[in-house]
């Protein structure tokens, strides 16, 4: 399970309301804590927060919400991550950036500094990473022949394949067999980091 910034401050604000009065706060309530629009808005985050199995709540009755027990055992600690955007498992294309982080538990960060991308694309399948999932990504510029890296060609144009050096060359590896490798000039790839861990929304 895995929350986005705002899906994890309402699940904490629900839970520690639940701990201190013994009952779920109501609509209104978490509208006016996190200062929102509108009640709309709070029935959609906590529609996400049922949908990923975080919470609970009975139709068209009041403070009916519950922490989902299966929830208290799989969020456990986690740290926010920049979520920098969507790369291309296909062919290459620049980087969509946004502003946004993601919730993720604390045993998938990497060593160094980590970050999320949504995936678009079908070219790493046979990895078992499909287009719409979250690779967590610790940014490195070096790679080992097999990693899976985010690698940046030409200075423009960004890509999500299986890393290999080969003659003074690099080829980047689709995972699916239907296509066909990019092969470039060593000098014209940078590695910008290493998938270390995937993410999938159901």
């Amino acid at each position: 399970m895995f929350l986005t910034k705002r899906q994890r401050e309402i699940f904490d604000y629900v839970a520690d309301h639940i701990i201190s009065n013994h009952y779920a706060p109501s609509i209104e309530e978490i509208r006016q804590h996190f200062h929102l629009a509108s009640l709309a808005t709070v029935h959609k985050h906590l529609k996400f927060l049922e949908k990923k199995g975080a919470i609970t709540r009975e139709a068209h009755k009041s403070r009916s919400i519950e922490i989902s027990p299966a929830s208290q055992f799989n969020i456990g600690r986690v740290a926010e991550v920049p979520l920098l955007g969507t790369i291309a498992a296909g062919q290459p294309i620049e980087a969509i950036q946004v502003e946004e982080s993601l919730s993720i538990p604390e045993e998938m960060l990497g060593r160094r500094e980590t970050f999320v991308l949504k995936v678009r694309g079908d070219s790493m399948i046979e990895e078992q990473i499909r287009d719409g999932d979250f690779v967590i990504i610790e940014e490195r510029a070096q790679a080992e022949n097999g990693e899976t890296v985010v690698a940046l060609l030409q200075d423009e144009d960004v890509t999500l394949k299986k890393f290999y050096r080969e003659n003074g060359k690099v080829r980047l590896q689709p995972a699916n067999t239907d296509l066909e490798p990019i092969i470039v000039d060593a000098q014209d790839v940078r590695i910008r980091g290493v998938v270390i861990g995937l993410l999938r929304k159901y």
